[in-house]
């Protein structure tokens, strides 16, 4: 190709020349580059920090990030009831964990506020004696059960969570997160058995409020709801901070204020990176369970961003590979003094938002908290208590679906009493348990659901026609009726009694009648369908009829053989799927026409 065809294909004149010369093109000019390529498997890793063309945008995304992270990462902690200096470190380790080994390449994972509740509600996790243990314990567990999920592929099994289960479970956080900062936020000590006990203890000592502290945390809020709308955008948190923090050390200069609650009378904010801190194996069997609410609880929220953000390439990341990241971020948090993190989609949306291309932006914010904790330790301690409060309340507040939870309330009054059910007890109980009473209560109503979806059909072929049409089964059958019965949904032992009440009842006798049930495409029957089989085709033999079963496969047919069922039915009676569909019923027809007449 000469020069001036080469400049066409290049601008894009005609297509199929410029297919052919771009892979010239990068011939001639990475040649050097190619001799001694990269091994595939990492060079299509690497792909996932971008490249020259993205830095630009990256940097800029991951400074955005890296700077909101840092007041977010210490109102986690605080959230959680232990030294938010653990939320910080959990944001770095798990925002940079991330970056490097989730499928989704944009994947912020940090601490979620719904994981700092089931913290809150750990009581281990309040004693300062054993705090950074239990932590690193709990970010243990969760990041091998993550990691244990992705590694079985088990990405798709959130899938199997109701949405009323997860909308009632998300606005009770949200109102959980906004009751738990009103000490903060007031500057009153409250008491009571659980959140709303102790809000309710807020409200009727109001005249034991801080108004200092009230005052900063409400200026915050009226701030960041101001400063958001500004050029500043995702800037605002930091800047709101900063503000708030600001008054309250001019409001202690006066007399008559009363002092303002500053992180650093709750804990030291060093000016070094997280040291090494690891689990205590003897904390595992009670960390077990809140370990597993806090695992489903990340998975669940990262679920979210696998499936509504896309990578780069335009296709969708492999929820497994999610699973496996976010249980790697947390192995590091677990060793480094950083409390369980999961993927964030407020954090991914953020860093979308500023402008990511690639993963590094999310490199590039871990690296600003790290700088920030290096370079700003100490100034991070004077930060105002009242301050972190009122941002968390107002993530809380706007964390709340008011929209979606009337959606399902008026759905049904199964979808309504389950998510009462789950909005009521994340209230009222730890999250741990609630959380997991939130499963319990899914997978029994993912059974209640396809049991009652198990519809039996009876197919009657009319004479000149091939096709055949459905009408219900008999109520009983007749002597010399020939049935052809075709069940549809799923056949497991909860569906055996439903699809058993469909059968036409067996009178005493019913001489040569036949019923015929098509099982094609029915590979796991399980022994409780089975034994309904074999109880029917007992009954219908003692009465003069037979059963015959058509379109089995070779899996279904060895369960029978295996549970014995087969000497109940007899194996002439069974007819094994052929290639064209159809085929293996008509031989049970014909079977059944020749039965009648002899």
């Amino acid at each position: 190709m000469d020069r001036r065809a080469q400049r066409h294909a290049r601008r894009g004149l005609p297509g199929d020349d410029r297919l052919r010369a771009v892979p010239q093109r990068n011939r001639a000019v990475g040649m050097k580059r190619d001799s001694n390529p990269a091994p595939g498997s990492l060079r299509n890793y690497l792909r996932r920090f971008g490249n020259r063309t993205t830095v630009r945008h990256d940097v800029k995304a991951g400074l955005a990030l890296g700077m909101h992270s840092v007041p977010d990462g210490l109102a986690a902690g605080l959230l959680a009831g232990v030294n938010p200096v653990h939320g910080l470190y959990g944001y770095l380790l798990g925002t940079a964990g991330g970056a490097l080994a989730t499928g989704s390449v944009f994947m912020s994972v940090q601490v979620t506020g719904a994981m700092a509740v089931v913290v809150s509600d750990v009581p281990q996790a309040h004693d300062p004696e054993q705090s950074s243990a239990v932590l690193a314990t709990l970010a243990l567990l969760s990041g091998l059960v993550m990691l244990g999920l992705g590694l079985a592929r088990l990405g798709s099994l959130v899938r199997y969570i109701p949405t009323a289960v997860l909308i009632g479970f998300i606005n009770a956080v949200a109102l959980n997160i906004m009751l738990g900062q009103l000490d903060n936020f007031t500057g009153y000590d409250s008491q009571g058995d659980n959140r709303l006990s102790r809000a309710l203890d807020t409200v009727l000592h109001v005249v034991q409020l801080s108004w200092s502290a009230c005052l900063v945390g409400g200026i915050t809020i009226l701030l960041v709801l101001w400063l958001e709308r500004t050029a500043l955008g995702a800037m605002s948190m930091v800047v709101t901070v900063i503000i708030g923090s600001a008054l309250a050390a001019a409001l202690a200069l006066l007399p008559f204020a009363e002092p303002v609650l500053q992180l650093n009378s709750l804990a030291t904010v060093p000016n070094t990176l997280p040291g090494l801190s690891l689990p205590d194996i003897s904390l595992v069997p009670e960390l077990v369970l809140p370990a597993l609410s806090l695992a489903l609880v990340g998975l669940v929220q990262g679920a979210g961003i696998s499936g509504s953000i896309a990578n780069p390439d335009g296709r969708f990341p492999d929820p497994s590979a999610d699973f496996r990241g976010q249980g790697v971020a947390n192995l590091a948090a677990s060793m480094f003094q950083g409390m369980p993190v999961g993927g964030s989609m407020s954090a991914t949306s953020l860093v979308r938002a500023a402008g990511s291309k690639s993963a590094l932006a999310n490199l590039v914010a871990a690296a600003v908290i790290a700088v920030t904790i290096l370079a700003l330790g100490p100034v991070i301690g004077l930060v105002a208590m009242p301050a972190l409060a009122g941002l968390l309340m107002l993530v809380g507040f706007r964390t709340l679906k008011i929209h979606d939870m009337l959606m399902v309330w008026r759905t049904g009054p199964i979808q309504a009493a389950v998510i009462a059910v789950t909005f009521v007890l994340t209230l009222l109980i730890p999250l741990q348990y609630s959380v997991l009473t939130g499963v319990g209560l899914a997978i029994i109503l993912h059974i209640s659901r396809q049991a009652n979806r198990t519809v039996v059909k009876r197919w009657i072929f009319d004479s000149g026609t091939v096709l055949p049409r459905e009408a219900a089964p008999p109520a009983t059958l007749a002597a010399g009726d020939l049935v052809v019965l075709v069940p549809y949904g799923s056949l497991f032992f909860a569906a055996a009694p439903v699809f058993e009440k469909q059968l036409p009842e067996i009178p005493t006798r019913c001489e040569r009648a036949v019923v015929v049930i098509r099982l094609r495409g029915k590979e796991d029957l399980g022994s409780t369908f089975i034994r309904t089989l074999e109880s029917y085709a007992r009954k219908l033999s003692e009465a003069g009829g037979t059963l015959l079963l058509s379109g089995l496969s070779q899996r279904a047919f060895e369960q029978f053989v295996t549970t014995g069922a087969i000497s109940a039915l007899g194996r002439e009676h069974i007819f094994l799927a052929r290639e064209h569909v159809g085929e293996s019923l008509s031989e049970a027809i014909a079977f059944a026409e020749v039965w009648q007449r002899s």
